[in-house]
C-alpha cells in the first residue's frame, strides 16, 4: 500500500476527491493508495466474482461485487470483493444499483499483494465486522492459505487443498475448497 502524504482530511473531503487506480481508501484520516494488482491477485479475484454470482445471483440471495467502494464508519474503503445480501443492495430511484455504498458489506473478501500489509488488510477486515459484516476472508496466495473471520467464532485456517471454505450463511450452497480456490493459479 502506498500512503499518499497530506494534511489531514474529513470523511467528506475524501470522498470529493477524484478516484485513483488503484483505489486509494480513507483510514483514520489518511489516504492510502492499494497496490496495483498483479496476477495471482487477478486471477482469483477474476474467477472468485462468478463463482460467487452463479450460485447466489440467479436467486437474488446475494450479488457480489469487484472493487466496490464502501463507507461506513468513518472509513472509506475498497474490498477486493464486495459481496452484499440481495435485500441490502442500494438501490437509486430507478430501481438500479446505486452508485453510492454507504453500509458494510455483509461478506468482505481480501486478495493479499505481495507489497501489501496484512496487518492493514486485516485491521479493515476488523472493521467491517464491528459494522455488522457477517464474515470476512483474507486469502494469501503466496501461501496458499485462507484466513476466515466472523464475529459468531474464532479465526479460521484453511491451507489444506481439501479443505471445505467456510461461508457465510447466506452462502451455503457455495462449495468452494482450497484446492479448487488455488487451482485457478494453474489455469
Amino acid at each position: 500500500m502506498v500512503q499518499i502524504p497530506s494534511k489531514f482530511l474529513t470523511l467528506a473531503e475524501f470522498l470529493k476527491l477524484p478516484e485513483t487506480k488503484p483505489a486509494s481508501e480513507y483510514i483514520d484520516g489518511q489516504i492510502i493508495q492499494k497496490p496495483m494488482p498483479q496476477g495471482k491477485h487477478s486471477a482469483i479475484q477474476g474467477e472468485l466474482v462468478p463463482a460467487i454470482n452463479r450460485i447466489t445471483k440467479p436467486t437474488r440471495i446475494a450479488r457480489a461485487f469487484p472493487e466496490l467502494r464502501c463507507t461506513f464508519g468513518g472509513r472509506s474503503v475498497v474490498p477486493d470483493i464486495v459481496v452484499l445480501t440481495w435485500e441490502r443492495i442500494p438501490r437509486d430511484e430507478n430501481g438500479e444499483i446505486a452508485n453510492t455504498v454507504t453500509i458494510a458489506p455483509d461478506w468482505t473478501i481480501e486478495i493479499l499483494s505481495p507489497d501489501q500489509s496484512q496487518t492493514r488488510v486485516v485491521k479493515n477486515i476488523l472493521h467491517c465486522l464491528k459494522h455488522g459484516t457477517q464474515m470476512g476472508w483474507l486469502i494469501d496466495p503466496d501461501e496458499q492459505t485462507v484466513f476466515v473471520y466472523s464475529t459468531k467464532r474464532e479465526t479460521e485456517v484453511f491451507d489444506a487443498p481439501d479443505e471445505k471454505l467456510s461461508m457465510p450463511p447466506f452462502a451455503n450452497d457455495l462449495h468452494l475448497t482450497v484446492g479448487d480456490l488455488f487451482a485457478w493459479l494453474l489455469e
